[in-house]
């Protein structure tokens, strides 16, 4: 066929984009394909026959979700049929899954649900899932509370690892409560900064930590996690649904190592957890058994669970390339709810902000025997090049409040710092939505790394 406008002759080299390869997998009872998207590619999974879910989502036939920068799997119960159109780096079908045992725990969860429907005093489960690195803690939360909310239930759900964010960027405490379906596509779903959505937004609340690990500022990340206990343990106090459905924690890699029970043991005893889900370690099981055992007054249940066969390390270029991309759609939308950032002026002399405070042993020589160095909670800091590229919290505080109570604010947003004119004093920020910078502490630091890439 002859294109409009070209010349004879050139029509030969016109280059015409090929469609994407689809290709169907037939699934049998008890088995999950298992797949991996790399940065700036993307497959379209649908299901045709059968039933599907991913993380406890159950998947409507005909439907096509896209997928991109993502490492998950599609389980079937009862078998299934699903059309894959592109190739994903990674793919292949597996019949080993502790998808039985992840089930059971569910069932397990809502007997004790079932128990605290009863009395109108009772109180729901409150489980804390704890493992390695890459163990799957994150994956098990999310079919742990896809489950939940299928059945009706409210569960309140936290993330306390740092690395992750949950309905926020990287860097944040999170804690929701879930009464809708998850997004199949998006994980946990979408907050409000995030645009119109298919799936309701959902309406977290945020602290900003700003560190990648908990033990890089211990003194801070207690405090904040100690702030969100109590938020939750009034949230489920208010709420019949939230009550009775419970909490269901997520926590980081980094306190599964011996040097961090301690800070288990201070978000049990905050949160007043009731089940420990230990993930893919038998040595973590057993130090937890030998830690919370004989507690006749609070006591705490230590449940062993197998890692999934298809959880694998996620590498630091592919988590640095993640994290990037939750920056850049927390002001510019994606491709199917695109946003537009508001660009402002900010005179330096007009703000103020503070950096979270990291590790240090610096002085540490000069205190008495058996003294530990107090780690400074956050450091006034003067706005220069240094903090350019970087995104910045705005919490819930009065200029002149001291740092102790800036570990107590919530995350009101995040701005983020195009440019900065040491000269001419002020920068050139994005920001969510249009107006005025609002006279709040700005809270910066190191974790997210800054993103270069996110304008011109």
């Amino acid at each position: 066929m002859s294109v409009p406008g070209l010349l004879p002759g050139l029509q030969q080299h016109s280059e015409v984009a090929e469609p994407p390869t689809e290709t169907q997998h037939e699934l049998q009872a008890n088995r999950e394909w298992r797949f991996e998207v790399s940065p700036g590619s993307s497959i379209d999974v649908k299901l045709l026959r059968g039933t599907a879910e991913i993380f406890g989502t159950e998947l409507p036939v005909g439907h096509k979700f896209t997928f991109t920068s993502m490492k998950a799997a599609v389980f079937t119960w009862n078998g299934c049929t699903i059309e894959v159109s592109g190739t994903p780096s990674v793919e292949y079908t597996s019949d080993e899954t502790p998808m039985n045992a992840y089930a059971n725990t569910h069932f397990a969860l809502e007997r004790a649900r079932g128990a605290a429907s009863e009395s109108p005093v009772a109180q729901g489960p409150r489980v804390m899932i704890i493992g390695p690195q890459d163990a799957g803690k994150t994956s098990l939360l999310k079919m742990l509370t896809g489950y939940a909310v299928r059945q009706g239930r409210r569960p309140v759900v936290v993330n306390l690892d740092p690395k992750e964010g949950m309905l926020s960027l990287p860097g944040t405490l999170t804690a929701t409560s879930f009464s809708t379906i998850m997004d199949v596509e998006e994980g946990f779903g979408t907050s409000p900064t995030s645009g119109p959505s298919p799936v309701p937004a959902k309406l977290p609340l945020v602290y900003y930590y700003g560190l990648e690990n908990p033990d890089a500022n211990q003194r801070l990340y207690k405090s904040l996690a100690s702030r969100l206990a109590l938020a939750v343990s009034s949230k489920l106090s208010e709420n019949d649904a939230n009550r009775i459905s419970g909490c269901i924690i997520d926590t980081s890699g980094f306190i599964a190592q011996a040097s961090g029970y301690d800070m288990v043991q201070h978000i049990v005893a905050e949160f007043q957890v009731d089940t420990l889900l230990v993930l893919g370690s038998e040595r973590l099981y057993s130090d937890m058994c030998r830690r919370f055992q004989d507690r006749p007054r609070n006591p705490v249940a230590v449940v062993k669970l197998q890692k999934s066969g298809g959880c694998v390390d996620r590498e630091e270029a592919f988590m640095k390339q993640a994290r990037e991309t939750a920056i850049r759609e927390y002001f510019f939308g994606e491709p199917k709810r695109t946003l537009s950032p508001y660009t402002m002026t900010v005179g330096l002399d007009d703000v103020k902000i503070w950096r979270v405070g990291t590790a240090s042993t610096l002085g540490a020589e000069l205190l008495p025997a058996g003294e530990e160095l107090k780690q400074p909670l956050y450091t006034r800091v003067e706005a220069s090049i240094l903090i350019q590229h970087s995104v910045m919290a705005v919490v819930h505080a009065n200029l002149d409040d001291p740092e102790e109570v800036l570990a107590e604010s919530t995350v009101m947003g995040f701005v983020y710092v195009a440019s900065v004119d040491d000269q001419k004093r002020f920068m050139k920020i994005l920001a969510p939505v249009s107006g005025r910078l609002p006279p709040n502490p700005l809270i910066v630091s190191s974790f997210p790394e800054p993103t270069f890439s996110l304008v011109g």
